[in-house]
């Protein structure tokens, strides 16, 4: 059975927002209208740091990393208590982000709620290296936090033999300082050394830098958890500078 509009309207209301790199110039007018209509923001604190002024005055949830669950829990039983909430990932919330989370977490409870899109990874860093990601491409999440490593390398190696482009999330952290190499060595055993890649850090933020090199320099090429990775298919090239993977249009 359908629900009548005024039925929605009587649920507890939940927003799950990405806020693209940070800062409200990146974010959709849609998310902002959002953040307004709310009493409470629950988020990493990095986030909630990146859209301070937009939030200034609101009650705010704030967890550090690996607390996702305790966020979304409080952001939950807020949004319970009659609060208008909103949850905020960086980049998009349906992308690595909370929104998935929040739908198991809310389960069988009387809460509507609204997932509001940002401007993920992929595509933001995309943008400053040119034009990577014009084609079919993988996103790959290198972190084997909630993922077997084992799975992941199925993952990598699937694309690679699709000769799929890649953007490859969390390359690396404190702990994990070979995750990298590891995918690099996978990945060379089907496309040659001199595969154009990229690494674009600190995306839409201060101390944005990217640099283009060959996926045999990758391989021995620092990340950290605020760098994404680029890695080309057969058809990527270097043109003007800017990384771009060509769709193939005839008379070009």
């Amino acid at each position: 059975m359908f629900e009548t509009y005024e039925e929605r309207m009587r649920q507890m209301k939940l927003y799950v927002i990405g806020i693209g790199p940070g800062g409200e110039e990146q974010m959709t007018l849609r998310a902002v209208r959002a953040l307004e209509k709310c009493d409470c923001i629950a988020g990493y604190r990095l986030y909630l740091e990146l859209i301070a002024d937009l939030i200034a005055g609101k009650e705010q949830i704030q967890t550090g990393m690996m607390r996702e669950v305790d966020r979304c829990t409080a952001a939950r039983d807020a949004a319970l208590a009659g609060k208008t909430v909103a949850v905020v990932s960086s980049g998009d919330a349906g992308v690595y982000g909370m929104a998935g989370l929040m739908f198991e977490l809310c389960e069988g409870k009387d809460i509507d709620i609204e997932v509001i899109p940002g401007i993920t990874a992929a595509c933001s860093g995309a943008a400053v290296l040119g034009s990577p990601l014009t084609c079919d491409f993988a996103a790959i999440s290198l972190s084997d936090l909630l993922t077997p490593w084992e799975v992941i390398e199925k993952r990598v190696l699937h694309a690679a033999q699709g000769d799929f482009a890649m953007a490859l999330y969390n390359p690396a952290s404190k702990k994990r300082t070979d995750h990298l190499r590891r995918v690099c060595d996978i990945i060379l055993t089907i496309q040659p050394p001199e595969t154009i890649c990229g690494l674009v850090s600190n995306i839409g933020r201060e101390g944005e830098s990217y640099q283009l090199l060959t996926l045999g320099k990758l391989r021995d090429t620092p990340a950290d958890m605020l760098t994404t990775v680029f890695i080309g298919n057969s058809r990527t090239r270097v043109i003007s500078g800017r990384m771009v993977t060509p769709r193939g249009y005839r008379g070009v």
